[in-house]
Parts: structure tokens; sequence; C-alpha cells
């Protein structure tokens, strides 16, 4: 069983929907007993960094998250849900993030040509091609919808790259913590082959 975390905010219904289209048994819930209980955890994401950071501490959603990815089973943090297991984003400097990993999330550069937020699909460049990319070559197109990126301190977490305005890290994966700044769900075939993969994760 997968639980897909709902804190008041995110993309959930289309995660929910594609994950039931692979045949994955999956739930929405914000309940602490039962995220913790669940095969595999995803924390989806949209909006802001700040207003996340506030529902996730309002429904206790924070020290969850914190705990489940202590207990070694498979976790997936989908677009902001990448960018919140960071300590900081400059869209809201004074909301503390998961600080799982370390790394800055910044506005992306634009000299006026480029559309802030980002939205569309781009190609990435894969750096490990286990994982969520297990089975996936070339490179692959997905879609994204964002205004910040990642760029992880530790370069050795991130499992694929893609260009934007600036040299984007799109993916990172460490043990059983991994996380896509595009959204699968939203990316065609591509992107049910990594929902697949974390799924068989979790089994």
């Amino acid at each position: 069983m997968i639980a897909i975390i709902d804190y008041g905010a995110g993309n959930i219904q289309s995660v929910y929907k594609a994950l039931k289209f692979l045949g994955c048994d999956a739930f929405v819930t914000n309940e602490r007993d039962k995220i913790l209980s669940a095969d595999g955890a995803i924390l989806p994401g949209v909006g802001s960094f700040g207003d996340t950071v506030d529902s996730m501490e309002k429904y206790g959603i924070k020290d969850t998250v914190i705990d489940f990815t202590k207990s070694g089973k498979p976790f997936l943090g989908i677009c902001l849900g990448l960018q919140l297991l960071f300590p900081e984003s400059e869209e809201s400097p004074n909301k503390k993030g998961l600080s799982l990993f370390e790394g800055s999330i910044t506005k992306i550069p634009s000299d006026g040509t480029l559309k802030i937020p980002h939205i569309g699909w781009n190609s990435l460049d894969i750096k490990k091609s286990d994982g969520l990319f297990k089975g996936i070559s070339g490179n692959p197109y997905v879609y994204f919808v964002h205004s910040y990126y990642l760029k992880a301190k530790d370069r050795d977490i991130v499992s694929s790259q893609t260009q934007y305005g600036a040299l984007i890290d799109a993916s990172v994966e460490k043990g059983n913590i991994m996380a896509v700044q595009f959204h699968p769900e939203k990316s065609g075939e591509v992107g049910l082959k990594i929902l697949k993969n974390f799924a068989d994760m979790t089994k």
C-alpha cells in the first residue's frame, strides 16, 4: 500500500489516479499512523514553499515525513515535494523545510526571453539508470511546472538534470528517499514507468 500524503494542498488526485491506473494499492491520508504503516509514501506538492510548510505543520506532517524516511521504506517527493526535502527556499526565506538533504532552492533566472514559471516538457539527462529510471533510456521528456529550482550540495544524489535558464537538478535519489521536480503523473508513458519503478520498490 502506498500512502499519498494529504496536507490540504498538492496535486493529490492526479497522482492517485495514475497509481490506480498502474494497478497499485494507494490511498490518500493525513493520518500519522496510516502513513507510517504504509509500504511506501508519496509527498506531492503544488503552490508556494511557505504556504505548504504552514499546511504541513498544521497537520503535523513534517514530523511524520521525517519519521517515515527513517523507516527505510520508499519515499517519493513530487515537484514542491522535492523542494521541501531541503532546508529552505528563496521563495519563502523564513520558512524551514525538512532538511533531509542540503542544497539551494532559487528562482529560475530569466533574461526576459524565458517564461517563468517554467511550464512544459523538457528532456532529462539521466545520471542514474537504476532506481526511478530503471528501464528508461535516452533523454526522455517529462512535464514541469515550477519557478524555483534545486542545486543539490551533494552531487552524488542527483539522478537527472534538465536545462531551463540554468542547469536544474531534476531529481534526487539516496537510499529510500527519492524526489523529482517534474510531474510523473502528467508525463505520459515515461512518467508512468517512473511511478511503476517506485511502486515496485514498495513490494
